[in-house]
């Protein structure tokens, strides 16, 4: 954690620092409420070490102020005068716990110790407020696909043991949701799951990102920092799109996986993580590592089960059901009073190739709903056939190249498409190639999501 002593005794403030890096937490320290407030808001620390008794001020003042603005942080009340007074009045004003000075090591350990358990609780609060929010119907583990229903089972399997798991796909058939539900059927479900998707940071950005570093390390590294390596340990590290991890950093990725050791950039000290790793690619790895773009020692090494999602066009059954579940789960989401899809959008549904797999079907069932003018979902309210570049096309309504439509209408067509079967707005800028707040403004524009 990142922890902030507030203590107006510098020999109070070095001993508690050296005692919490002794547990592998970021420590420092501060000698007043005013200064404490000042780093709270240029930094985002998890935990607070406060004295009660900081000269002039008060500290169950600055213990309400920061409880009033910055209520994320757990604050700890230490004092060499304790009383039960005080104590409850801290608790009643929000502190996690009271602790009296002198305190020993085992007095220390135990209360990180709760405040981490607690912080665990609140990460997986958060997790599970994202996941409502997504606003997608719970995801289906079942295919009347033999081939995928297999696959299942294999990875479900998998999950109680501590093998690497590499998971192959289009982008878009699920990779990251059933990664998520091995982690939630295995051992280690009560432990963090923590995913670092490969293409989004440049190489520096993406080492410190999984190793974290120290003070001082790189530009910009103005305070030490733990990484998501750090985070999942005991846990699950999910590595969304590893195809795309950058040639430098595979060697260090290699030693985690084989030795479980690791160093944070600018760092010499080696540590020690106990993580299960999951990765995921759209990528030819095989391909990859024939080209020298991916080691073959670390694809080996994460290669211990491997499974591919099929994608959707494969799964016409699977198409169907999944269809059917968005449609009843968009209409009593937005209310629209729709009966169900009419017999050439059926046809349309079924005879489109969804190159964005499961996520650009969600989107378009949504889309489908929330704009339907009718009783029904017609065929205009679905994505049209996919003409070739030479403007072909199975369906003369439909918008393609060549087609009787403006370049704002192929335009606003395309990035739709797109952004339906991209997981984030990098991967969709990069398709389109242009830069991300281009992209930004023309979704705006355009009103797409």
């Amino acid at each position: 954690m990142d922890i902030l002593v507030i203590d107006d005794e510098k020999s109070i403030r070095d001993a508690t620092i050296i005692a919490l890096e002794a547990e592998d937490h970021y420590a420092e320290a501060v000698d007043s409420g005013d200064v404490a407030l000042l780093r709270m808001k240029e930094e985002a620390f998890d935990m607070a070490f406060l004295d009660l008794r900081l000269g002039d001020e008060d500290g169950l003042d600055v213990l309400k102020e920061i409880r009033k603005r910055f209520p994320q942080v757990a604050v700890v009340v230490f004092t060499a005068y304790a009383t039960v007074d005080t104590a409850v009045k801290a608790i009643q004003l929000g502190a996690l716990d009271y602790l009296e000075k002198p305190f020993t090591p085992d007095q220390l350990r135990g209360l990180l110790a709760r405040a981490e358990k607690q912080r665990r609780m609140s990460d997986r609060i958060e997790e599970l407020e994202i996941t409502v929010s997504n606003q997608s119907p719970d995801p289906r583990f079942e295919s009347t696909d033999p081939a995928m229903q297999e696959i299942y089972n294999v990875l479900f399997r998998a999950a109680a043991t501590p093998a690497s798991i590499l998971i192959l796909g289009e982008s878009g058939t699920g990779k990251s949701v059933v990664a998520r539900a091995i982690h939630e059927r295995s051992h280690l479900s009560s432990k963090p799951f923590v995913t670092v998707h490969c293409p989004s940071l440049s190489k520096e950005l993406l080492e410190s990102e999984l190793f974290g570093h120290v003070k001082g390390s790189f530009t910009g590294a103005v305070k030490d920092k733990w990484g998501k390596v750090h985070a999942a340990n005991g846990g699950t590290l999910f590595l969304d799109e590893i195809g795309e991890l950058p040639l430098d950093i595979q060697p260090k990725l290699l030693r985690l996986l084989q030795e479980r050791e690791y160093e944070r950039v600018g760092e010499n000290k080696t540590r020690q993580a106990d993580v299960r790793i999951i990765a995921a690619t759209n990528r030819n790895l095989k391909q990859d590592v024939k080209d020298g773009e991916f080691r073959e020692d670390l694809y080996y090494r994460l290669n211990v089960i491997t499974a591919e999602m099929p994608p959707l066009r494969s799964r016409p059954e699977d198409l169907s059901k999944f269809a059917e579940e968005f449609f009843e789960f968009f209409t009593k989401q937005t209310g629209r009073k729709i009966s169900g899809f009419s017999k050439s959008a059926e046809a349309r549904l079924m005879g489109y190739s969804w190159p964005g797999n499961v996520r650009e079907l969600r989107n378009a069932l949504e889309r489908a709903v929330i704009l339907a003018t009718g009783d029904q979902i017609q065929p205009e309210d679905l994505p049209a056939p996919t003409g070739s570049v030479n403007g072909d096309s199975d369906d003369s309504d439909g918008l393609h190249i060549g087609a009787d439509a403006t370049l704002e209408e192929l335009e606003e067509e395309h990035l739709r498409r797109v952004l339906s079967r991209t997981s984030s707005l990098q991967e969709a800028a990069t398709v389109l190639g242009i830069d991300q707040a281009t992209l930004y403004r023309k979704r705006k524009k355009l009103g797409l999501k």
